[in-house]
C-alpha cells in the first residue's frame, strides 16, 4: 500500500456536515438538469449559483467573482480575434484554391482535417469548423463524394486540435484555473503542446484513412441552407476607379479562376446576356455576375467594382459601421415568395437593399429587381444592423447563423493574423501574460478595423460566459465545504489497489464518458478538483491528473450532443446518432492508449 493513502471509510463514519450535504445536492441537481437538457446550460448554471447563495455555501460577496476570473477574459478575447480572422476570408480563399488540385479522398480529408486541427489550437474550434465546412462540402461536390466522409473528421480534428494550447479549448483554460487554485500557478500557453501535438498528429493519421469506417450518407439540406449556398447572382457597376475599364469580359472572369461567370452586361438601359469573351467593358457598365461570396468581396475590394444598390440606402446620418450585410433564406411563408424586390418596395418599406440572390441548382438570369423569389432562395440583404432582425422577421426570412458578409468593406486578414502571431511571441518569451496578450489582440483587431465593435460583441458567446461565471464559484464551494475531499477519499481507496497508470487512464476515460452528458466546462470544474485531490491522497503531484481531466473533457467523440461541433455537422453530413461511435470509439481508445503514457512522460507523478 502506498504511503499516505487513507483506509476506506468505515460504515460508522461521521455524518456529513450540513453545508457539505447542501453542496452535494446543488451540484447533483445541476448535473441532473444538464443531462435532462430541457433548460439551457447558462440558466442551469445561474440556478445553481442562486441556490448556493441562498443556502449560504457561496457568500454573496464572493458570488460573482467568477466573472472576474481571467479565463472569462481570455475566452471572450479569443472569440473576438477568431471572428476577425474568419471574416477576413483569407483562410477561405487560400483553401478553396488549394483544394481544386487535390483529387484523392484520403488526401482531401487529411489536408482539410490538418488545417482545422492546427488552426483550432489558436482559434475557437467552432469558428474554425465554420470556415472549413463550406469548403469541405464544395470539395465533396467537386469530387462526387458524400459530405459525410469529410465533415465528421473535421469536427473531431477541431476538438483534438484544441488540446495543443492553453487557449485552444475551454477545458484547458478551466483546468489551468484549477491548477492556479491548488498550486498557486496556472498552466502556461504551450504547456499542453508535448501531449496535445503528438495526439493531434496521431489523430490526423487515423482520420485521413479512418473515414472509411463512416457510412456514405447523403447530407440533409438544412432548412436554412446554411452550408450549401450556390453561387450568388448580383449586379456590380464599373466605377471610374475600376481597373477593368477597357478590359474584356474574359479578363474579369479570369479574376475568379473559373469560379466567376459574367451573366450579362447592362449598358445604356440595354441588356446583353452572356456577352462574348472579347466584349470590352466601359465606365458605368452594370455587370451581372455569378460568384461565391468570397469572390464577390474580391471584386469589390480589388477590382474596385461597386454594388449597385449600395448607394441608395437611406438615412445617411447614421454611422457607416451600422450598415451590415446578412444572408437569409426565403421561407415558404415569406412575404417575398412570388414577389419581386420592386413589387415589395424593399428599400422604401423595409429599409433594406437586395444585393445578391443564390438559387440552388438553377442559374438566375433575370435582373435582380425583377426576379421573383422562391422558397429556399438565399438572399444577401443590406440594412441597418439594429433593424435587420425585425425586418427579417417581417419578411419571413431565416437568417443564416454567423454568415454576415463583409461586402464592400476592406478586410485584408493580414493584420488579424499578424496581431495574433505577435501576441503568441510575447507570451512565449514571457513578456506579457496570456490574458494581457489576448485582451490586447481583441482591442487591436477592432481598432485596426478588422472587425466592427458590433461584430466583436456579437462574436462573444454570452451564454458560455454566463455559465462559466456562475459555475466557477459553485465549483469552489464544493471544494471549500470539503465535498471534493470527501469524494476524493472514497476514490483513493479504490485507486490504491491499481497501478498509477491505470488510475490515470480511468480519469481520462471517466472524463470522456461524463462530458457527453454534461457541458465540458461543468465536467472540468467538477472533475478537476476531485482528480487533484485524489492525486494528493495518493502522494502524487496533481499535474498529470489535471491534464488527464482536460484531455478527456476535450476529446468528446462518441455522440453528437456532447460538443456543438459534433452537433453542427450532423445535419449537413446526414449522420445518425449511432454513426459517431463508428469513428469516435476507435479514436477515443487511441487517445486513451497513447495519451496515458504521454502524460506520465511529460508530467511525472513524483
Amino acid at each position: 500500500m502506498l504511503v499516505g493513502v487513507p483506509a476506506a471509510p468505515r460504515s460508522g463514519a461521521k455524518p456529513l456536515p450540513l453545508n457539505q450535504i447542501e453542496a452535494f445536492v446543488i451540484v447533483g441537481a445541476m448535473l441532473t438538469l444538464f443531462v435532462w437538457d430541457r433548460l439551457r446550460y447558462d440558466l442551469v448554471a445561474a440556478l445553481a449559483l442562486l441556490a448556493a447563495m441562498l443556502t449560504g455555501i457561496v457568500p454573496a460577496e464572493k458570488a460573482f467573482e467568477g466573472f472576474a476570473n481571467q479565463v472569462i477574459i481570455i475566452i471572450a478575447s479569443v472569440l473576438v480575434v477568431s471572428r476577425a480572422i474568419a471574416r477576413s476570408g483569407i483562410i477561405d480563399t487560400a483553401m478553396r484554391r488549394l483544394m481544386r488540385y487535390i483529387g484523392a479522398p484520403s488526401l482531401e480529408v487529411g489536408i482539410l482535417t490538418a488545417c482545422v486541427t492546427f488552426l483550432s489550437a489558436f482559434m475557437k474550434n467552432v469558428g474554425t469548423l465554420g470556415i472549413f465546412m463550406p469548403i469541405a462540402i464544395q470539395t465533396a461536390r467537386h469530387s462526387k463524394q458524400p459530405a459525410s466522409i469529410y465533415l465528421m473528421p473535421l469536427a473531431f480534428g477541431s476538438l483534438i486540435g484544441g488540446t495543443m494550447t492553453l487557449i485552444g479549448t475551454s477545458p484547458n483554460l478551466l483546468i489551468s484555473t484549477v491548477r492556479e487554485q491548488i498550486e498557486g500557478e496556472p498552466f502556461q500557453l504551450f504547456d499542453f503542446v508535448p501531449v496535445g501535438l503528438p495526439l493531434s498528429l496521431m489523430a490526423l493519421a487515423f482520420l485521413a484513412f479512418g473515414w472509411r469506417l463512416l457510412p456514405r450518407r447523403t447530407g440533409q439540406r438544412p432548412a436554412e441552407g446554411a452550408f450549401d449556398i450556390d453561387r450568388y447572382t448580383t449586379e456590380l457597376r464599373l466605377t471610374q476607379a475600376s481597373a477593368f475599364i477597357g478590359q474584356t469580359v474574359a479578363a474579369l472572369e479570369a479574376l475568379g479562376e473559373g469560379e466567376l461567370t459574367v451573366a450579362a452586361v447592362i449598358r445604356a438601359g440595354r441588356r446583353r446576356a452572356m456577352p462574348p469573351a472579347h466584349w470590352e467593358l466601359v465606365e458605368g457598365d452594370l455587370v451581372a455576375v455569378q460568384a461565391e461570396p468570397v469572390l464577390l468581396k474580391k471584386l469589390i475590394d480589388e477590382a474596385r467594382l461597386e454594388l449597385v444598390p449600395a448607394e441608395h440606402l437611406p438615412d445617411a446620418e447614421r454611422p457607416k459601421d451600422d450598415v451590415t450585410v446578412v444572408e437569409a433564406v426565403v421561407t415558404e411563408d415569406s412575404l417575398m415568395v412570388d414577389q419581386t424586390a420592386t413589387g415589395l418596395h424593399l428599400r422604401q418599406r423595409f429599409d433594406v437593399n437586395l444585393l445578391a440572390v443564390s438559387r440552388a441548382g438553377e442559374q438566375v438570369n433575370a435582373r435582380l429587381h425583377r426576379l421573383r423569389f422562391r422558397p429556399g432562395d438565399v438572399v444577401a440583404l443590406q440594412g441597418w444592423e439594429t433593424d435587420l432582425p425585425t425586418t427579417l422577421t417581417e419578411l419571413g426570412c431565416l437568417p443564416l447563423a454567423d454568415r454576415r458578409l463583409m461586402l464592400g468593406r476592406k478586410r485584408t486578414g493580414v493584420w488579424s493574423l499578424l496581431i495574433v502571431v505577435v501576441a503568441m511571441l510575447l507570451v512565449t518569451f514571457k513578456v506579457i501574460p496570456v490574458v494581457t496578450a489576448f485582451f490586447g489582440s481583441a482591442v487591436l483587431v477592432v481598432l485596426t478595423g478588422q472587425i466592427t465593435l458590433n461584430d466583436a460583441y456579437d462574436a462573444i458567446e454570452w451564454p458560455v460566459i454566463i455559465m462559466l461565471g456562475c459555475l466557477i464559484p459553485v465549483g469552489e464551494a464544493l471544494k471549500e465545504t470539503g465535498g471534493t475531499e470527501h469524494l476524493s477519499h472514497a476514490l483513493s481507496a479504490v485507486a490504491h489497489m491499481v497501478p498509477p497508470w491505470v488510475t490515470l487512464a480511468l480519469v481520462i476515460a471517466s472524463a470522456m464518458l461524463v462530458t457527453p452528458l454534461l457541458h465540458h466546462a461543468a465536467a472540468v470544474l467538477v472533475l478537476g478538483p476531485i482528480a487533484a485531490s485524489v492525486a494528493s491522497n495518493l502522494g502524487f503531484r496533481p499535474d498529470a491528473f489535471l491534464m488527464a481531466v482536460a484531455l478527456g473533457c476535450s476529446c468528446d467523440f462518441l455522440t453528437p450532443i456532447g460538443h456543438q461541433n459534433n452537433t453542427l455537422v450532423m445535419g449537413p453530413g446526414g449522420y445518425r446518432f449511432g454513426d459517431y461511435w463508428r469513428l469516435g470509439l476507435p479514436l477515443s481508445l487511441l487517445v486513451l492508449i497513447v495519451g496515458t503514457p504521454l502524460i506520465l512522460m511529460v508530467w511525472p507523478l513524483h
